[in-house]
């Protein structure tokens, strides 16, 4: 017995799913280079004292 394919009812207006996930991974991924951009200079002086202060090769001396 052959299948007869109907044609798919499109809404007007309406966003599909995988456009709606696009859309969220947009806005997500610029909301994380933001936040990255906003708090680098900090980060920078983190880092600079955690080598100062030795960095994995500290061990044990600083809790």
């Amino acid at each position: 017995m052959k299948r007869v394919r109907r044609p798919v009812a499109r809404r007007r207006g309406g966003m599909s799913g995988q456009r709606v996930l696009k859309a969220e991974a947009v806005l997500v991924g610029g909301m994380a280079v933001a936040l990255l951009a906003w708090e680098w200079p900090s980060l920078r002086r983190e880092v600079r004292l955690w080598r100062m202060a030795g960095g994995f090769r500290a061990g044990h001396r600083y809790p």
